[in-house]
């Protein structure tokens, strides 16, 4: 009989503050029954894999913020937590430079597999964890260059539709003067990324934001840690200007998916 695998791990479960974080690509960890999936170490480390410093990003503002935290175990080329299982990106049978041969034609069992063992107990924990939470904030991060292309945006404030948090958070952020940022970059809603924010937020009339950090600014524990004490007095001032500060979410009897 093969393992089962875990896919979620939740820190700080009992935290007081009224928001939920997220970090859905805190890992590069692949089961070892799928053999790497055919991939190098150069691909298997790299920002393909996961969302490289956002781990330690969302561990330091949850102990900050006195907030719980759900972050993902296993890499996202097994199965992104942050796609709903229809997409085709889910399980991606390539990602910007590498092919992924262990998920190429990938079909029937071993697809739902994936789906029953990822994706579905990370997003009833996070349904269990931002149940009765007031805002929902995820925590991601992007590569300095995608395609060749330089980035030159340093953080992102990303939204669904719901703008209201993400415009709070750009607001301070401005205001502080410290970082190039910009609202839905260097990402947008239209690239497919806001399943999280619109599952376990918005569909719950949570305010919810995504927060994109340059990887190249997080990419040691100490940057890691001083770009949380950066983001800690912006995601408070966001609150606050949302309503979303102190009250628990009027959902808080609500059942977790």
């Amino acid at each position: 009989m093969r393992e089962a695998w875990t896919s979620v791990e939740v820190l700080n479960d009992g935290g007081t503050a009224p928001v939920a974080l997220i970090c859905e690509h805190a890992a590069h960890a692949i089961p070892d029954e799928l053999e790497e999936l055919g991939l190098g170490p150069e691909a298997r480390h790299s920002h393909a894999a996961w969302d490289i410093g956002a781990r330690d990003v969302a561990v330091a503002l949850s102990e900050l913020m006195d907030a719980p935290l759900v972050a993902g175990t296993i890499s996202r080329l097994v199965y992104d937590c942050n796609r709903p299982p229809e997409a085709p990106d889910a399980i991606p049978a390539r990602s910007e430079v590498f092919d992924i041969p262990g998920n190429r034609d990938l079909q029937g069992r071993d697809r739902a597999r994936r789906v029953a063992e990822v994706h579905d107990p990370f997003h009833a924990e996070a349904a269990r964890v931002a149940a009765g939470r007031a805002a929902l904030v995820t925590v991601h991060s992007f590569t300095p260059v995608y395609h060749g292309k330089p980035r030159e945006v340093e953080i992102g404030y990303l939204c669904h539709r719901d703008a209201r948090l993400a415009d709070a958070a750009l607001a301070a952020e401005r205001g502080a003067g410290r970082y190039r940022a910009a609202l839905n970059e260097p990402y947008a809603p239209s690239d497919g990324v806001t399943y999280t924010l619109k599952r376990h937020g918005e569909d719950h009339g949570r305010p919810a934001l995504m927060i994109e950090v340059r990887n190249d600014l997080i990419a040691t524990g100490p940057q890691a840690r001083a770009m949380a004490e950066h983001l800690h007095p912006i995601l408070r001032a966001a609150l606050a200007e949302v309503g979303a500060s102190a009250a628990s979410h009027t959902d808080a009897g609500e059942v977790a998916e």
